[in-house]
């Protein structure tokens, strides 16, 4: 009797899984995703910093907000490549300065 119990709870623990897999137990959203966009203005805010060893952009950008990003990252990287002609956040260096987006 009790192998019969474990061998239907064990078939009943790789249903779950199985269905947990392929359909998932949290509910869709249905509702549609509407991004706002800012304004086009043609100039965006930036500040100039020297950068100092083990630093990145998201550390400096947050330190000069003293807090989170109220952007995605995705949004400071691209500010930050179009505000220093194509310099990408990951090529930064220590010692030399970099224009970065002021949110």
């Amino acid at each position: 009797m009790k192998r019969l119990a474990a061998f239907l709870i064990s078939i009943l623990i790789v249903y779950v899984i199985y269905y947990d897999l392929t359909q998932g137990t949290l509910p869709e959203s249905k509702e549609p995703v509407i991004e706002a966009m800012a304004p086009i203005n043609g100039s965006l805010p930036f500040f100039e910093k020297k950068v100092s060893p083990g630093e990145t952009v998201l550390s400096i950008v947050e330190k000069k907000i003293n807090g989170p990003l109220p952007v995605p990252i995705n949004k400071v990287i691209s500010d930050f490549t179009n505000l220093n002609k194509g310099i990408k956040p990951e090529e930064i260096k220590f010692g030399y300065t970099y224009k970065f987006p002021n949110y």
